[in-house]
């Protein structure tokens, strides 16, 4: 299957740039697949598409204010970080531009929000195939024995948050600092939000919950790679980048008892949707608890072990999101895409907002 099968035409004005005055006030598109039927709703209708006994499955991951700046104390010359992963306390992935000025060796200085200089080191101590550095971040002139010192505690006053790359402002404005997180973000990593849970506000969970859902968290942090653009031509020849994750055994238990007992399994957004079915594949069609890291590629034709329902945004042409989602529409190589593809036609004629700040869809 081509990559390119995947586009679509998107006028930029739907490229949402602001997020809707409130959390679940913006537009639901609903696609029923047996029928093959849309409908039109706000996100607060939700509700009515929940039976008692269904489990909601939503990414607990809290993003992290990974934008940082940094300055050549011998040059003056300026930088961007953008941390990716990291590897243990003090060290990091990261992505700098200008790469150039990032080899192996080089020693910057951090930068505050003001623009002033601080007392934190960072310094390059290798590369990868990405292109991508690995940083070691201290305080000068060095950390002393017992030093408590990590640069992941510093970040709320040092950094921001990563914006993504279509969302087309100079800055953060107030409301990004408390709207680009879920409301029930809790476990720090990701550099990017898990968009589909922004919609959520704490009234329409405790509805679910007097209704008799079920509420479960998985955490998975998201990387870089959700932005990154598929270079092959072909789907099959993509590879997908890693990402951690973490499951309770209470989610487990809650999500397997459901499974058992034949009641639906609801991911909210494709991040939850890739921890389930990747976990699945190993394990016999079971979730089993435990910490680790996954790369899983879902595309057309796919097969889903647990999760039974959607709830997602709209995503970018060719992102491996959107392919995610059009095998999840069916289970054919060429219909789900053709019918996902369809559907993002007509959120286009009804003008539908999308991406990370814009509407949703559910999938049943």
């Amino acid at each position: 299957m081509l990559v390119s099968d995947f586009d679509f035409e998107l006028p930029k004005e739907l490229i949402a740039q602001h997020p809707a005055a409130n959390r679940d006030a913006s537009r639901l598109m609903v696609l029923h697949r047996r029928e093959n039927r849309i409908e039109h709703r706000t996100f607060r209708a939700l509700l009515d598409y929940l039976r008692p006994g269904d489990v909601l499955v939503l990414n607990n991951s809290k993003v992290i204010p990974a934008r940082l700046h940094v300055v050549n104390p011998r040059t003056s010359g300026a930088s961007e970080i953008l941390l990716l992963e990291e590897n243990s306390p003090n060290d990091w992935w990261a992505l700098i531009r200008p790469a150039k000025r990032a080899r192996i060796g080089t020693e910057l200085m951090l930068v505050d929000l003001r623009g002033e200089r601080t007392d934190v080191s960072v310094t390059v101590i290798d590369t990868n195939a990405e292109g991508h550095r690995r940083l070691r971040f201290q305080r000068v002139p060095g950390i002393l024995p017992g030093s408590d010192f990590n640069i992941a505690n510093e970040m709320e006053s040092l950094g921001e948050l990563p914006l993504p790359p279509y969302i087309k402002r100079d800055h953060l404005s107030p409301e990004d600092t408390t709207r680009y997180q879920t409301i029930y973000a809790q476990e720090r990593g990701s550099v990017a939000a898990p968009t589909a849970g922004l919609h959520f506000t704490e009234h329409l969970l405790t509805e679910m919950r007097a209704r008799g859902v079920h509420l479960c968290y998985v955490t998975l942090h998201v990387g870089l790679g959700t932005f990154l653009p598929v270079k092959a031509d072909r789907v099959e020849e993509h590879v997908m980048h890693y990402e951690r994750f973490h499951v309770t055994q209470e989610t487990a238990d809650t999500i397997n008892n459901a499974k058992n007992e034949h009641r639906r399994v609801i991911a909210v957004g494709t991040t939850s949707t890739r921890v389930l079915e990747a976990i699945a594949r190993e394990h016999d069609g079971r979730i089993a608890p435990g910490t680790g890291r996954t790369n899983i590629f879902i595309h057309p034709p796919q097969t889903f072990r647990i999760v039974d329902a959607l709830v997602t945004n709209f995503h970018l042409p060719r992102s491996t999101l959107l392919m995610l989602v059009s095998a999840f529409t069916s289970p054919g190589e060429s219909i789900g895409r053709e019918r996902i593809v369809a559907a993002y036609a007509e959120a286009v004629r009804e003008r539908y907002r999308f991406f990370s700040y814009g509407d949703a869809m559910l999938i049943l």
